[in-house]
C-alpha cells in the first residue's frame, strides 16, 4: 500500500504553492515555486487518477458480486477490473518512484569528463567518439555545452576534453555514464584487419553552485600562463590560461579555452568547485553503502561498465546485462536514452527495494 499521509502531504503542499504563485510572487522566487510546482502537479495529477481507478474498481466489484449479474454482463465486468487493476498497478508505480528520495543534484547540470585509457591513439579516437556522442545527446535534449579545456591526440579524437553541460535533469541523465568504457573494433590504420581493443574513462561530477560547496582563497594557488596549442592569435601573447591548485587536496585544474583570463578563472572555479562537490558525495556515498554495493551507480570511476563491439554492432552494460545491436544508433546519441533509461530504471527498482527491506 502506499502511504496515504505522504500523499496527503504533497497534495497540501501542491494547494500550498498553487495559492503562493496566485499570490504574485516574482523574480527567483517565482522561477523556483515554478519548477516545484510543475514537479509536484505531476505526482497530484497521478494520486488522483489512482484514486480514480480504485473507485472504478470498487463499482465493478460489487457489480461482479451481484449474483443476479447476468453472463454477458459479467464477462464485460471481469475485463474492467483487469483493466483498472493494471491501471493501479502502473499508477503506483509512478507514484512509489516520485517519492523515491531525489538526489539533490539531479536537477542541474553537469560536468563531463572524456579521457583517452589504454589503447594509444585508437584509445584518443575512441574518446572523441564518446564526446562526440555525449554531445548530439545533449543537443537533442536542448542543453547548452561549453568546452572548458582539451587536449587532442596526436591521431585525432582527444587525450582529455571537459565541458560544462547546463539544462534541466543534465545530471540525473548522465550520472550513471561514470566508468571505464571499452570498444573493440578494427582501427583505419590496422592492415589485416585485426580487432583491437582499447578503453576510455568518463567521469560526469554535478555541477556545484555556491550553496554547494565554500572554498577559501587561502587554500588556492593560482597560476596564469600563456595558452597552448590550438587558440587563434591570442595564443603565446598573454597569460590568458589559468590553473588553480586547491592546496588542502592537491586538486589541479587548468582552463584555457577563453581568450580572457577572467573568464578562464571564473570556469576553474566553477570546475574546481565541482570537483570538490563531487569528492564529497562520493565519499558521503561510499560511508552509506558500506555494508552492500548498488549494482548501478557505484560511482567506480575503475570499473568497467560498457562495451562497444564495432564488427557486431553490439552494446553491452555489464551493470544491469543490458545489450543493444544498434551500437551505430547509440554512438551517433539517437538510441543512448534506451541505454540512460534502462540504467534509472534499476536505479529506482534498487531504491524501492532498499526501502522495502
Amino acid at each position: 500500500m502506499l502511504p496515504t499521509d505522504k500523499l496527503e502531504l504533497i497534495i497540501r503542499r501542491h494547494e500550498e504553492l498553487n495559492a503562493r504563485l496566485s499570490g504574485g510572487v516574482v523574480g527567483a522566487e517565482f522561477a523556483v515555486l515554478s519548477r516545484e510546482f510543475s514537479d509536484v502537479a505531476r505526482v497530484v495529477d497521478a494520486i488522483r487518477a489512482w484514486r480514480s481507478a480504485q473507485e472504478e474498481l470498487l463499482g465493478v466489484e460489487a457489480m461482479l458480486a451481484d449474483p443476479a449479474l447476468d453472463a454477458e454482463m459479467r464477462a464485460l465486468a471481469e475485463e474492467e477490473a483487469v483493466v483498472a487493476r493494471e491501471k493501479i498497478d502502473a499508477l503506483e508505480r509512478q507514484i512509489r518512484v516520485a517519492l523515491l528520495p531525489k538526489d539533490a543534484a539531479d536537477e542541474g547540470g553537469a560536468i563531463l569528463e572524456v579521457r583517452a585509457g589504454t589503447g594509444g591513439d585508437e584509445a584518443a579516437l575512441f574518446a572523441g567518439d564518446l564526446f562526440r556522442m555525449y554531445q548530439r545527446y545533449a543537443e537533442a535534449k536542448g542543453w547548452k555545452l561549453d568546452i572548458l579545456s582539451m587536449s587532442e591526440g596526436s591521431a585525432g579524437g582527444y587525450k582529455e576534453i571537459i565541458a560544462e553541460i547546463n539544462g534541466r535533469g543534465v545530471f540525473a541523465k548522465l550520472k550513471f555514464e561514470s566508468g571505464v568504457h571499452r570498444v573493440q573494433r578494427v582501427p583505419d590504420t590496422e592492415t589485416q584487419g585485426r580487432i583491437h581493443t582499447s578503453a576510455a574513462t568518463v567521469a560526469v561530477l554535478p555541477e556545484a553552485q555556491d550553496v554547494d560547496i565554500d572554498v577559501n582563497e587561502a587554500d588556492l594557488k593560482i597560476d596564469t600562463m600563456r595558452a597552448q596549442g590550438a587558440g587563434g592569435q591570442h595564443v603565446n601573447k598573454t597569460d590568458s590560461a589559468v590553473r588553480i591548485t586547491h592546496l588542502p587536496t592537491n586538486t589541479i585544474v587548468f582552463v584555457q579555452e577563453e581568450r580572457s583570463q577572467h573568464k578562464n578563472r571564473a570556469r576553474a572555479m566553477m570546475l574546481l568547485k565541482s570537483r570538490l562537490y563531487d569528492a564529497q558525495r562520493q565519499k558521503l556515498d561510499a560511508e552509506r553503502a558500506a555494508d552492500r554495493k548498488s549494482q548501478v551507480g557505484s560511482g567506480d570511476r575503475s570499473e568497467r561498465i560498457r562495451t562497444y563491439n564495432f564488427p557486431q554492432g553490439r552494446l553491452t552494460d555489464h551493470r544491469i546485462n543490458l545489450t543493444l545491436y544498434k551500437l551505430d544508433k547509440i554512438i551517433a546519441g539517437e538510441a543512448l536514452d534506451e541505454v540512460v533509461d534502462a540504467l534509472m530504471t534499476e536505479h529506482q527498482a534498487a531504491q524501492m527495494a532498499a526501502g522495502e527491506a
